[in-house]
């Protein structure tokens, strides 16, 4: 009588395994290729340990059932949500901004349906993209024209190509920023095709050293906000007004590349105060360049702002095309300006400026609320506490402003191998079906939760913990 239990000199075949309900339930799921390579896989890793001199579990069941286990890690996807309790609220390796669900809404729509993306509807002919967003874009920013690139850097490319190619740009040396993945703007300009004139000195630059460098070989004069650092102490730097009075004289046109770019006053929701983008058009820059997933917070996109017959020039441009977005963000960026028009309620509707003015006391009271649930899936081997904590904005900007917070710390009780401790805590995070990122300080492991706004999600998802290291 065959018990379908193998012994090390027999493992059983593949249609023997494929006749096993967990095996017949993998082949309704992922196909039969897909089933079949992986009870492959899982026979091979049988006979491996039966060579090792183990005795594994090989039975047709067994091996079925490790086989729809790789194939569910397997079908996992690598773009996973995780919970961000980093307590940087823009942080560029989980995604910068959570999009609203008014442009999660318009994304979807323009996922499942055929969109009016280059078609004008009122005149039945070709259209431009463009225009989806041109009209908010100036109603919100006071600039006569508007266009839109991919992101930020390539937003500075196009302008800096268009207007400064073979040209001189002309830029303060302490402006010459490099940004998030070794991106220097000196090697954006380079690849632009603009020549770099550095003017003044790190710390410290004045109009008069603009004013030397204006000649007939000038493209441009470019004004970088130094947004993922500060310069303190013995400074000066030149505001956009004088530079922009300067170039005007001159005849060269003045590029303000804002950075992060905000189309909100910050101080109103307690933050410090950013320049906008309006402010930075009434100041005179011709064009000012910012992003969509930072402060914005929408999805990733570069906005060019300003002049009408300078935008005209960049959309002339055969880099426009190459760098243009898609529909989808395109939908989701319409939607996300239209929140701006309701100045009362955009933080209840922004999640990324909900998250930057959430009150501290809501988030000491959740601190208090899920220590216990946090205690209890770390184990006796660590302790949790509530703490107070700095959150930041991230992604370059604001980079001095920090938040008061609130979070857990979980520290290992041992007093011996804390580090390891702590270390196989953060990964035993990182594999649960939603992965909990925090950060490590002052020998813990912080939980800080300024983002974290599901919280019953997060404890259901705390459920499975399982810490392989508690020495």
């Amino acid at each position: 009588m065959d018990t379908g239990i193998s012994t090390p000199s027999r493992i059983p075949s593949v249609d023997e395994i494929l006749k096993t309900p967990p095996a017949q339930q993998a082949v309704a799921r992922f196909g039969r290729t897909r089933a079949v390579e992986a009870i492959r896989q899982a026979t091979a890793a049988v006979r491996r340990g039966i060579g090792a001199g183990e005795a594994p579990a090989a039975s047709a069941e067994a091996i079925a059932a490790d086989a729809v286990l790789w194939l569910e890690t397997d079908a996992r996807p690598n773009a996973r949500p995780v919970f961000n309790l980093t307590g940087t609220v823009l942080h560029t390796n989980l995604g910068r901004a959570i999009l609203a669900e008014a442009a999660i809404d318009a994304a979807t729509v323009a996922m499942r349906e055929a969109l009016a993306l280059e078609f004008d509807l009122a005149q039945g002919k070709r259209g431009e993209r463009d225009s989806l967003v041109r009209g908010l874009l100036c109603e919100l920013t006071g600039a006569e024209d508007a266009t839109v690139v991919n992101n930020n850097a390539a937003a500075v490319l196009l302008a800096l190509n268009t207007l400064a190619k073979g040209k001189e740009a002309i830029v303060s040396r302490g402006e010459l920023i490099e940004i998030g993945g070794a991106f220097r703007m000196p090697e954006i300009m380079a690849r632009a095709g603009a020549k770099l004139l550095e003017v003044g000195t790190t710390n410290r630059t004045h109009e008069k050293d603009y004013a030397a460098a204006i000649s007939p070989k000038t493209g441009l004069i470019l004004k970088v906000h130094t947004s993922n650092y500060r310069i303190e102490g013995f400074t000066k730097s030149v505001s956009g007004k004088a530079i922009s009075a300067l170039a005007h004289a001159s005849h060269v046109p003045l590029l303000n590349d804002l950075g992060s770019g905000t189309l909100v006053d910050l101080a109103r929701y307690g933050l410090t105060h950013e320049q906008t983008v309006a402010e930075a058009v009434a100041e005179g820059a011709d064009l000012v360049t910012f992003s969509g997933d930072k402060l914005l917070g929408g999805p990733q996109a570069g906005f060019i702002v300003g002049k009408r017959e300078l935008i005209a020039r960049l959309n002339r441009n055969p880099m426009k095309r190459a760098l243009r977005i898609d529909k989808i963000r395109l939908a989701a960026i319409e939607a996300t300006l239209r929140l701006y028009r309701d100045p009362d309620r955009l933080a209840e509707r922004l999640p990324t400026l909900r998250m930057m003015a959430r009150p501290l006391a809501d988030i000491e009271a959740a601190a208090a609320r899920l220590r216990p649930a946090i205690a209890a899936a770390a184990g006796s081997h660590f302790t949790a506490v509530v703490i107070a904590c700095a959150s930041q904005i991230g992604s370059g900007s604001l980079p001095s402003e920090v938040i008061p917070s609130a979070g857990i710390a979980l520290s290992a009780t041992a007093t011996r191998g804390k580090g390891r401790a702590l270390t196989a805590l953060a990964a035993a995070l990182r594999t649960l079906d939603q992965p909990v990122i925090g950060r490590v300080e002052n020998d813990a492991l912080v939980l800080d939760l300024r983002c974290l706004e599901d919280e019953a999600a997060f404890v259901r998802n705390l459920a499975t913990l399982h810490v392989e290291e508690r020495r």
